[in-house]
Order: structure tokens, then C-alpha cells, then sequence
């Protein structure tokens, strides 16, 4: 479930509809926000199966004028740290000059008959603001076959801070089309240095 919008009335309340410890989240991403306007907001809950146990976890964005908030909360069963479940909760801020790319991936059915302006049946929204780097490294080689020289490693660095996936089939295309609304402002907001109406 996600639900975006520009206030932070409807920041709680997209919280609280989220029904993932409400308090809890709403008390970290207010006070990450502070007494910033919230230019847009996203809030996605999700599920996973891990063997036998259900885990959530939900993730706010949100934009102000000058950074963008993430907000992540996951719930733990009891082990042995600690005798009772518990939920761990952090919030990150980032200047907008920091976030080096707004990627979004689209997933389109049947593109050959594709009408603009309906939303895609999947997206991938990654943001890239250079605290976590992927690296990808292979064996470099030449173009002689018989070549058994080393020639060391060749590979691609690609910032991979956070990534957010909604598909209509999980979400419902609401959902898909906030996100697209989203990652279009805070596209906006990063090329033109603030957050848009600001």
C-alpha cells in the first residue's frame, strides 16, 4: 500500500491507513521532518515470507523544500536479544544537491499497443545519493583467444541507495501512478535545487 500526497496531516494519516505501527512511524518521520512544508510524500507497506514467519516492513518518502526524508521500519520476532518482538525504526536525511540519480523503471503490457497515460503495470523507483555503492567486477580480457596474459578487472560502480518497487497487481494502479508522481518531483526538485512551489 502507498499513498502520496503534500501535507502532513495527510502525511499521518497515510500513516496511520498504513496500520503499521502508526506511532511509531509517525513520530520518527515527524521529527526527521521537523517543522519543514512536505512538498510530496510516499508511504509503502510491505509483506514478505521468510520460511515460516511474516515479515513487514513499510517505507516513507518524504520531500521538503531542501532534502528528501527515508524512513524505514521493520518489525523482529523475540531471539535472543531480545525475549519480546520489537520494531527497529531509522530516518535518513539527505540534502537534495547530494541525490546523484532518480531512476525510474517502467514495466509496460503489451507495448506495441500502448495508449500514453496509462500507468505502467510495474515501476521501480531507485534513489542514488552516494552512501551505498554496488560494484560489479569481472576478469578483463583481450581480443586474442590465446592470450594468457592477466589483464586485471574491469567493472561498473552504480549507487544503489534505496529502491522501492509497486506493481498494479500488489498495490492497484493508484499506487503505481503516486509513485510516478513522486519520483517526477523529487526529479524536479533535484535539477532545479529545490522542492517544486517552493
Amino acid at each position: 500500500m502507498a499513498k502520496t500526497g503534500t501535507t502532513t496531516q495527510g502525511l499521518r494519516t497515510a500513516i496511520e491507513r498504513s496500520g503499521y505501527y502508526p506511532a511509531l512511524v509517525a513520530e520518527a518521520v515527524e521529527a526527521a521532518v521537523g517543522g519543514e512544508p512536505i512538498a510530496s510524500y510516499v508511504v509503502h507497506q510491505e509483506t514478505t515470507f521468510d520460511a515460516n514467519e511474516v515479515r513487514r516492513h513499510v517505507t516513507v518518502l518524504v520531500l521538503t523544500a531542501h532534502r528528501f526524508i527515508v524512513s524505514h521500519t521493520d518489525e523482529q520476532a523475540a531471539d535472543s536479544s531480545s525475549p519480546t518482538p520489537y520494531a527497529t525504526t531509522s530516518t535518513e536525511s539527505v540534502k537534495l544537491d547530494r541525490i546523484s540519480s532518480v531512476v525510474v523503471s517502467r514495466v509496460v503490457a503489451n507495448p506495441e499497443s500502448y495508449t500514453p497515460g496509462t500507468p505502467p503495470r510495474e515501476v521501480v523507483l531507485t534513489i542514488g545519493w552516494g552512501a551505498v555503492s554496488r560494484i560489479d567486477l569481472e576478469p578483463a580480457a583481450c581480443g586474442d583467444p590465446n592470450c594468457e596474459a592477466d589483464h586485471g578487472y574491469t567493472g561498473s560502480s552504480t549507487a544503489d541507495d534505496l529502491s522501492l518497487r509497486v506493481s498494479e497487481a500488489g498495490d492497484g494502479p493508484d499506487t503505481v501512478r503516486q509513485t510516478l508522481a513522486f519520483a517526477q518531483a523529487l526529479s524536479e526538485a533535484t535539477a532545479a535545487g529545490t522542492a517544486p512551489g517552493r
